[in-house]
Protein backbone atom coordinates (compact mmCIF):
# COMPACT_ATOMS: atom_id res chain seq x y z
CA UNK A 1 0.00 0.00 0.00
CA UNK A 2 0.83 3.80 -1.13
CA UNK A 3 1.79 5.52 1.86
CA UNK A 4 -0.80 9.15 1.68
CA UNK A 5 1.23 11.96 0.38
CA UNK A 6 1.75 15.04 2.69
CA UNK A 7 3.18 17.26 0.91
CA UNK A 8 0.12 19.33 0.59
CA UNK A 9 -0.20 19.41 3.94
CA UNK A 10 3.04 20.76 4.73
CA UNK A 11 2.53 23.95 2.31
CA UNK A 12 -0.66 25.20 3.78
CA UNK A 13 1.48 24.83 7.39
CA UNK A 14 4.72 26.80 5.46
CA UNK A 15 2.10 28.76 4.09
CA UNK A 16 0.54 29.72 7.78
CA UNK A 17 3.69 29.89 9.35
CA UNK A 18 4.75 32.55 6.91
CA UNK A 19 1.61 34.51 6.98
CA UNK A 20 1.89 34.59 11.03
CA UNK A 21 5.39 36.04 10.11
CA UNK A 22 4.35 38.68 7.56
CA UNK A 23 1.43 40.05 10.02
CA UNK A 24 4.22 40.04 13.10
CA UNK A 25 6.18 41.88 9.86
CA UNK A 26 3.26 44.21 9.09
CA UNK A 27 2.84 44.75 13.05
CA UNK A 28 6.20 45.73 14.02
CA UNK A 29 6.79 48.20 11.37
CA UNK A 30 3.33 49.87 12.54
CA UNK A 31 5.02 50.08 16.23
CA UNK A 32 8.03 51.07 14.56
CA UNK A 33 6.40 54.03 13.02
CA UNK A 34 3.76 54.78 15.99
CA UNK A 35 7.00 54.97 17.85
CA UNK A 36 9.07 57.24 15.07
CA UNK A 37 5.22 59.93 15.09
CA UNK A 38 5.63 59.33 18.95
CA UNK A 39 9.31 60.60 18.67
CA UNK A 40 8.91 63.52 16.98
CA UNK A 41 5.75 64.94 18.18
CA UNK A 42 7.42 64.81 21.66
CA UNK A 43 10.31 66.11 20.12
CA UNK A 44 8.36 68.98 18.49
CA UNK A 45 6.77 69.51 21.46
CA UNK A 46 9.75 69.89 23.30
CA UNK A 47 11.53 72.23 21.19
CA UNK A 48 8.52 74.41 20.78
CA UNK A 49 8.11 74.39 24.94
CA UNK A 50 11.68 74.66 25.34
CA UNK A 51 11.80 78.07 23.24
CA UNK A 52 12.52 81.02 25.22
CA UNK A 53 9.61 83.34 26.34
CA UNK A 54 9.55 87.03 24.51
CA UNK A 55 10.95 89.31 26.72
CA UNK A 56 9.43 92.61 27.33
CA UNK A 57 11.79 95.62 26.19
CA UNK A 58 13.68 97.85 29.49
CA UNK A 59 13.93 100.75 27.43
CA UNK A 60 11.16 102.64 24.99
CA UNK A 61 12.93 103.58 22.01
CA UNK A 62 12.60 107.13 20.32
CA UNK A 63 10.21 105.82 18.05
CA UNK A 64 7.63 104.46 20.08
CA UNK A 65 7.95 107.88 22.00
CA UNK A 66 6.93 110.06 19.39
CA UNK A 67 4.18 107.02 18.18
CA UNK A 68 2.51 107.58 21.89
CA UNK A 69 2.82 111.20 21.46
CA UNK A 70 0.49 110.69 18.01
CA UNK A 71 -2.02 108.21 19.82
CA UNK A 72 -2.43 110.26 23.00
CA UNK A 73 -3.25 113.26 20.64
CA UNK A 74 -5.81 111.52 18.03
CA UNK A 75 -7.55 109.81 20.92
CA UNK A 76 -7.89 113.14 22.58
CA UNK A 77 -9.06 114.96 20.04
CA UNK A 78 -11.53 112.36 19.24
CA UNK A 79 -9.35 112.83 15.43
CA UNK A 80 -11.27 109.17 14.13
CA UNK A 81 -10.40 109.73 10.76
CA UNK A 82 -6.49 109.89 11.89
CA UNK A 83 -6.85 106.35 13.08
CA UNK A 84 -4.95 104.45 10.14
CA UNK A 85 -2.51 106.98 9.74
CA UNK A 86 -1.60 106.66 13.57
CA UNK A 87 -1.55 102.73 12.93
CA UNK A 88 0.72 103.13 10.30
CA UNK A 89 3.29 105.41 12.42
CA UNK A 90 2.28 103.19 15.48
CA UNK A 91 3.15 99.71 13.72
CA UNK A 92 6.50 100.77 12.30
CA UNK A 93 7.34 100.99 16.18
CA UNK A 94 6.46 98.29 16.47
CA UNK A 95 8.27 96.81 13.99
CA UNK A 96 11.84 98.74 15.29
CA UNK A 97 10.79 96.76 18.82
CA UNK A 98 8.60 94.18 19.10
CA UNK A 99 8.72 93.80 22.67
CA UNK A 100 7.20 97.36 23.71
CA UNK A 101 3.95 96.43 25.58
CA UNK A 102 3.18 99.93 25.05
CA UNK A 103 3.02 100.25 21.57
CA UNK A 104 1.27 96.87 21.18
CA UNK A 105 -1.45 98.06 23.72
CA UNK A 106 -1.95 101.21 21.59
CA UNK A 107 -2.28 99.55 17.96
CA UNK A 108 -4.55 96.99 19.98
CA UNK A 109 -6.21 100.24 21.33
CA UNK A 110 -6.61 102.11 17.52
CA UNK A 111 -8.37 98.81 16.40
CA UNK A 112 -10.85 98.68 19.28
CA UNK A 113 -11.31 102.38 19.05
CA UNK A 114 -12.09 102.13 14.66
CA UNK A 115 -14.47 99.06 15.36
CA UNK A 116 -16.32 100.89 18.17
CA UNK A 117 -17.45 103.87 16.64
CA UNK A 118 -17.41 102.35 13.05
CA UNK A 119 -20.97 104.62 13.60
CA UNK A 120 -19.25 107.49 12.49
CA UNK A 121 -18.81 106.34 9.00
CA UNK A 122 -20.60 107.23 5.85
CA UNK A 123 -20.67 103.11 4.91
CA UNK A 124 -19.33 100.85 7.18
CA UNK A 125 -16.58 98.27 5.11
CA UNK A 126 -17.78 94.48 5.97
CA UNK A 127 -13.72 94.50 6.42
CA UNK A 128 -13.74 96.48 9.70
CA UNK A 129 -14.20 93.40 11.48
CA UNK A 130 -10.69 92.46 11.10
CA UNK A 131 -10.33 95.77 13.81
CA UNK A 132 -11.46 92.99 16.33
CA UNK A 133 -8.89 90.10 15.57
CA UNK A 134 -5.85 92.74 14.92
CA UNK A 135 -7.05 94.18 18.66
CA UNK A 136 -7.05 90.64 19.60
CA UNK A 137 -3.54 89.46 18.50
CA UNK A 138 -1.60 92.65 19.89
CA UNK A 139 -3.75 92.89 22.99
CA UNK A 140 -2.18 89.42 23.47
CA UNK A 141 1.63 90.32 22.89
CA UNK A 142 0.96 93.25 25.54
CA UNK A 143 -0.54 90.76 28.21
CA UNK A 144 2.36 88.53 27.63
CA UNK A 145 4.84 91.17 27.77
CA UNK A 146 3.20 92.71 30.38
CA UNK A 147 1.19 90.44 32.70
CA UNK A 148 0.62 92.53 35.54
CA UNK A 149 -0.52 95.11 33.73
CA UNK A 150 -4.33 94.47 34.55
CA UNK A 151 -6.20 96.83 31.53
CA UNK A 152 -4.34 95.46 29.14
CA UNK A 153 -6.38 91.87 30.20
CA UNK A 154 -9.49 93.21 30.03
CA UNK A 155 -9.07 94.68 26.61
CA UNK A 156 -7.79 91.32 25.54
CA UNK A 157 -10.86 89.81 27.17
CA UNK A 158 -13.31 92.71 25.09
CA UNK A 159 -11.23 92.08 22.18
CA UNK A 160 -11.61 88.26 21.78
CA UNK A 161 -15.70 88.09 22.85
CA UNK A 162 -16.00 90.92 20.33
CA UNK A 163 -14.17 88.21 17.48
CA UNK A 164 -15.92 85.20 18.86
CA UNK A 165 -19.45 87.11 18.58
CA UNK A 166 -18.29 88.23 15.02
CA UNK A 167 -17.62 84.59 13.35
CA UNK A 168 -19.88 82.97 15.95
CA UNK A 169 -17.21 80.98 17.41
CA UNK A 170 -18.65 80.00 20.58
CA UNK A 171 -15.35 78.52 21.90
CA UNK A 172 -13.61 81.92 21.45
CA UNK A 173 -16.39 83.67 22.76
CA UNK A 174 -16.78 81.81 26.17
CA UNK A 175 -13.19 82.10 25.99
CA UNK A 176 -13.35 86.07 25.71
CA UNK A 177 -15.91 86.16 28.85
CA UNK A 178 -13.45 83.61 30.96
CA UNK A 179 -10.56 86.35 30.16
CA UNK A 180 -12.67 89.02 31.16
CA UNK A 181 -14.08 87.64 34.73
CA UNK A 182 -9.87 87.28 35.27
CA UNK A 183 -9.36 90.93 34.53
CA UNK A 184 -12.05 91.71 37.51
CA UNK A 185 -10.06 89.35 39.93
CA UNK A 186 -6.76 91.37 38.75
CA UNK A 187 -8.13 95.15 39.30
CA UNK A 188 -12.03 95.12 39.51
CA UNK A 189 -12.20 99.32 39.95
CA UNK A 190 -10.84 99.17 35.93
CA UNK A 191 -12.33 96.16 34.61
CA UNK A 192 -16.32 96.09 36.16
CA UNK A 193 -16.70 98.88 33.97
CA UNK A 194 -14.66 97.37 31.09
CA UNK A 195 -16.87 93.47 31.29
CA UNK A 196 -20.23 95.66 31.93
CA UNK A 197 -20.16 97.29 29.07
CA UNK A 198 -18.81 94.90 26.33
CA UNK A 199 -21.99 92.83 27.79
CA UNK A 200 -24.28 95.88 27.25
CA UNK A 201 -25.10 94.89 24.15
CA UNK A 202 -26.58 91.62 24.75
CA UNK A 203 -30.03 91.15 25.05
CA UNK A 204 -31.80 92.93 28.06
CA UNK A 205 -33.26 89.78 29.20
CA UNK A 206 -30.30 87.91 29.03
CA UNK A 207 -27.96 86.54 31.97
CA UNK A 208 -25.26 88.19 30.32
CA UNK A 209 -26.45 91.54 30.35
CA UNK A 210 -28.08 91.10 33.90
CA UNK A 211 -24.76 90.55 35.34
CA UNK A 212 -22.97 93.33 33.35
CA UNK A 213 -25.37 95.78 34.82
CA UNK A 214 -24.40 94.02 38.39
CA UNK A 215 -20.84 94.57 37.52
CA UNK A 216 -21.87 98.14 37.07
CA UNK A 217 -23.45 98.41 40.72
CA UNK A 218 -20.52 96.59 41.98
CA UNK A 219 -18.28 99.51 40.57
CA UNK A 220 -19.58 102.34 42.26
CA UNK A 221 -20.05 100.70 45.32
CA UNK A 222 -15.89 100.05 45.24
CA UNK A 223 -15.86 103.57 44.36
CA UNK A 224 -18.08 104.42 47.22
CA UNK A 225 -16.79 102.36 49.32
CA UNK A 226 -20.08 101.03 50.40
CA UNK A 227 -23.03 99.89 49.00
CA UNK A 228 -24.83 102.50 46.80
CA UNK A 229 -28.60 103.04 47.57
CA UNK A 230 -30.31 101.36 45.15
CA UNK A 231 -33.42 103.60 45.00
CA UNK A 232 -31.65 107.00 45.72
CA UNK A 233 -27.85 106.45 43.80
CA UNK A 234 -26.74 109.99 44.20
CA UNK A 235 -23.07 110.17 44.20
CA UNK A 236 -22.71 113.76 45.83
CA UNK A 237 -21.82 112.61 49.14
CA UNK A 238 -18.72 110.28 47.68
CA UNK A 239 -17.13 113.43 45.89
CA UNK A 240 -14.63 114.06 48.94
CA UNK A 241 -13.16 110.28 47.62
CA UNK A 242 -11.76 111.18 44.51
CA UNK A 243 -7.82 110.46 44.31
CA UNK A 244 -5.80 110.50 41.21
CA UNK A 245 -3.48 107.36 42.92
CA UNK A 246 -3.95 103.62 43.84
CA UNK A 247 -6.68 101.04 42.51
CA UNK A 248 -9.38 103.49 42.69
CA UNK A 249 -8.10 106.86 40.51
CA UNK A 250 -10.19 104.97 37.67
CA UNK A 251 -13.16 105.94 39.62
CA UNK A 252 -12.49 109.31 38.71
CA UNK A 253 -11.15 111.47 35.54
CA UNK A 254 -7.45 111.54 34.63
CA UNK A 255 -5.08 112.74 32.25
CA UNK A 256 -5.69 109.41 30.28
CA UNK A 257 -9.35 109.56 30.41
CA UNK A 258 -10.23 112.88 30.66
CA UNK A 259 -14.46 112.64 31.63
CA UNK A 260 -14.55 108.81 32.98
CA UNK A 261 -16.58 109.67 35.25
CA UNK A 262 -18.96 111.28 33.05
CA UNK A 263 -18.78 108.10 30.61
CA UNK A 264 -19.22 105.48 33.69
CA UNK A 265 -22.69 107.22 34.36
CA UNK A 266 -24.01 107.59 30.75
CA UNK A 267 -23.20 103.85 30.33
CA UNK A 268 -24.84 103.03 33.60
CA UNK A 269 -27.95 105.06 33.36
CA UNK A 270 -28.15 103.59 29.30
CA UNK A 271 -28.03 100.14 30.75
CA UNK A 272 -30.56 100.81 33.44
CA UNK A 273 -32.77 102.28 30.87
CA UNK A 274 -32.50 99.24 28.40
CA UNK A 275 -33.15 96.79 31.65
CA UNK A 276 -36.66 98.90 31.78
CA UNK A 277 -35.53 101.05 34.96
CA UNK A 278 -35.45 104.55 33.80
CA UNK A 279 -36.44 106.31 36.75
CA UNK A 280 -33.40 104.95 38.52
CA UNK A 281 -31.66 105.51 35.29
CA UNK A 282 -32.43 109.15 35.34
CA UNK A 283 -30.73 109.77 38.98
CA UNK A 284 -27.90 107.78 37.82
CA UNK A 285 -27.88 109.79 34.88
CA UNK A 286 -27.58 112.93 36.89
CA UNK A 287 -24.40 111.71 39.17
CA UNK A 288 -22.44 112.76 35.74
CA UNK A 289 -23.51 116.43 36.47
CA UNK A 290 -21.45 116.15 40.01
CA UNK A 291 -17.95 116.27 37.86
CA UNK A 292 -15.80 119.47 37.63
CA UNK A 293 -15.17 119.33 34.67
CA UNK A 294 -19.01 118.24 33.28
CA UNK A 295 -19.27 121.65 31.58
CA UNK A 296 -16.85 121.19 28.87
CA UNK A 297 -18.03 117.59 28.03
CA UNK A 298 -18.58 117.43 24.44
CA UNK A 299 -21.43 114.72 25.15
CA UNK A 300 -23.40 116.61 28.26
CA UNK A 301 -26.65 117.74 25.70
CA UNK A 302 -26.72 114.26 24.88
CA UNK A 303 -26.63 113.38 28.41
CA UNK A 304 -29.21 116.14 29.25
CA UNK A 305 -31.45 114.56 26.49
CA UNK A 306 -31.40 111.46 27.95
CA UNK A 307 -32.64 112.06 31.15
CA UNK A 308 -35.34 113.70 30.11
CA UNK A 309 -36.71 110.94 27.60
CA UNK A 310 -35.59 107.97 29.60
CA UNK A 311 -39.12 106.45 29.50
CA UNK A 312 -39.22 106.25 25.91
CA UNK A 313 -35.55 105.37 25.22
CA UNK A 314 -35.95 101.70 26.50
CA UNK A 315 -37.71 100.46 23.65
CA UNK A 316 -35.10 102.12 21.59
CA UNK A 317 -32.20 101.08 23.32
CA UNK A 318 -33.35 97.32 23.77
CA UNK A 319 -33.32 97.62 19.55
CA UNK A 320 -30.27 98.69 19.66
CA UNK A 321 -28.28 99.74 16.34
CA UNK A 322 -32.03 100.54 14.87
CA UNK A 323 -32.34 103.96 16.16
CA UNK A 324 -30.90 106.74 14.09
CA UNK A 325 -29.90 109.51 16.42
CA UNK A 326 -27.07 109.14 18.51
CA UNK A 327 -29.04 110.18 21.52
CA UNK A 328 -31.51 107.05 21.28
CA UNK A 329 -28.66 104.81 21.05
CA UNK A 330 -27.27 103.35 23.70
CA UNK A 331 -23.46 104.74 24.55
CA UNK A 332 -21.81 100.93 23.41
CA UNK A 333 -23.38 101.80 19.81
CA UNK A 334 -22.67 105.69 19.72
CA UNK A 335 -20.15 107.55 17.80
CA UNK A 336 -19.04 108.15 21.37
CA UNK A 337 -18.47 104.62 22.54
CA UNK A 338 -14.93 105.78 23.29
CA UNK A 339 -15.12 109.36 23.22
CA UNK A 340 -17.38 109.70 26.05
CA UNK A 341 -14.72 109.20 28.33
CA UNK A 342 -11.33 109.84 26.44
CA UNK A 343 -12.05 113.29 24.43
CA UNK A 344 -10.99 116.52 25.78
Amino acid sequence: MLTPPTFHVNNVVVAYIEGIVMKNKIWISLCLLAVSAMTLCSCEYLAIRAAADKQASIKRLPSAENADALFWKILHNGDYAEIEGALNTLTAAYIDNPSDATTAAHIGWLHIWRLSERSRLDKVPPSIINDATLARRFFEEAVALKPEDARFLGFLGSATLAEGSIHKNEKEIREGYYTLRHSIDAWPEFNLFTAGYVLSRTPADSPQFKEGLDWQWKNADLCAGETVDRNNPSFKKYMALETTTGNKRVCWNSWIAPHNFEGFFMNMGDMLVKAGNWQTAQQVYANARLSKTYSSWTYKDELESRIKNAEENGEKFRRLDTAVQSDQKMMISSSHACMACHKN
